[in-house]
């Protein structure tokens, strides 16, 4: 490998967010700023664009298009697409391994960035290990993103405060929408997290001095009862006209079964595709109280809702980015990029190398003692946690009434 020139390279897998481009623009702007990089290129669809030879230049890109770095921090999902590829073990198939190594060596790589979730960090952590077996002076590093916030060894993940604002905003939406009834009715909002709910938890966050909706939430932490569950909304029903409760897609029962209308589907990592939750429940209450009810599902909308995007989580985004260059530049390698709280009021974060084989196919849940003690709730402590992250709104350009994006014209016709 030559060292006269030193390239790099940053991908994006995983679900979207509201703000993983914003750690994109933080790559990107890292590598501008930087005395060691000179061009930065981006893989299309994820860990798949270097196996399938779909590359871009984003030197040249961001040099081309006006204000690019404003537009993509602020630009919803993601500007370099994504992917649910999993590398085989090396020792089963080490081909792909051979292939990425291959083109950083082309290519004159110095530097891979995987911006992604818990699935991603497997892939910075078989990677990392590939590469320290062949000497590779390659550094590999992840750049967390989740609105599940289910990273280990982080405070938080970005995207998730930007998706908690989300749904806090639409809790306290359909909260104004339902009180206008003066009639006997259950909300059911059924709220992304997979197996972690520190999203469903979010919906606290929409309390305030005239509602306490929702009412009810329950995380897939605790072992969901049916039978408790028609308890607690009956006896809300008793003293109150309209309840609302907030549900995560991946609660289950005390024997491990989700309570959801389909499991069958799982993707490439063996997660399983859950749907149906909040229906499952409406089915319930219909069923046994005979009261109006009705079940909504939020679906994509909470994965990267921009117009509602958190400045505090975009800014954080951006830096972790930014510092992921840093790290090359030292050496790091093997790591991923986390947050470390230092101070509560003001918030204030530090931000670490962490080993990515204590973060990758793990998950952090959300504490017991952060959960009321019937399950059915969430405790001040863990609001408290939550809402410094939801706090700033960016500064959106509109046109005709919309915001305005980053074209992805490039993702829907290939380069």
């Amino acid at each position: 490998m030559s060292t006269t020139e030193k390239n790099c390279i940053v991908a994006q897998s995983g679900g979207p967010t509201a703000a993983i481009n914003a750690s994109l623009a933080g790559v990107i702007q890292g590598v501008f700023s930087s005395e060691e990089f000179h061009t930065i290129y981006g893989s299309l669809n994820g860990i798949l664009g270097i196996l399938n030879h779909r590359i871009m230049n984003l030197t040249e890109r961001s040099q081309s298009i006006p204000h690019f770095i404003d537009l993509l921090k602020t630009s919803p999902a993601m500007y370099l697409g994504s992917c649910r590829y999993k590398l085989p073990e090396v020792q089963d198939d080490p081909a792909p391994y051979q292939a990425i190594f291959d083109f950083f060596e082309e290519m004159n790589i110095h530097a891979f960035f995987y911006i992604g979730g818990n699935d991603s960090m497997d892939t910075v952590m078989k990677l990392g290990h590939y590469g320290a077996s062949i000497g590779s002076p390659v550094s590999i590093i992840g750049i967390p993103k989740t609105i599940d916030n289910d990273l280990c060894i982080t405070d938080h993940t970005p995207g998730y405060g930007s998706a908690a604002k989300f749904v806090a905003s639409s809790l306290l939406e359909i909260a104004h929408d339902t009180f206008i009834y003066a009639v006997k009715s259950v909300t059911i909002v059924e709220i992304m997290g997979r197996d972690a709910g520190w999203l469903t938890a979010a919906a606290a966050l929409a309390r305030n001095d005239y509602s306490t909706a929702p009412h009810l939430i329950y995380l897939p932490e605790v072992a969901f009862s049916k039978d408790a569950f028609i308890h607690d909304v009956e006896a809300l029903l008793a003293t109150q006209n309209n309840v609302i409760v907030a549900v995560s897609e991946g609660i289950r029962d005390a024997d491990g079964n989700y309570i959801s209308a389909t499991t069958a589907a799982a993707d490439t990592f063996g997660h399983s595709q859950l749907s149906g939750t909040g229906k499952a429940l409406e089915y319930m209450v219909k069923e046994q109280l005979g009261v109006k009810v009705r079940s909504i599902e939020l679906n994509v909308l909470q994965r990267c809702a921009s117009h509602t995007a958190s400045l505090t989580d975009l800014n954080e985004s951006f830096q972790l980015g930014f510092k992921a260059v840093e790290g090359a530049e030292q050496g790091q390698t093997m790591c991923m990029l986390t947050m470390h709280r230092t101070s509560e009021n003001p918030y204030c974060i530090n931000i670490h190398f962490s080993p990515v084989d204590v973060i990758a196919n793990q998950a952090k849940s959300v504490p017991s003692q952060w959960i009321s003690p019937a399950g059915n709730d969430v405790t001040p402590e863990l609001l408290n946690y939550m809402r410094p992250l939801i706090q700033g709104e960016p500064d959106l350009k509109y046109q005709n009434g919309l915001p305005i994006y980053l074209p992805v014209a490039h993702l829907q016709k290939g380069l």
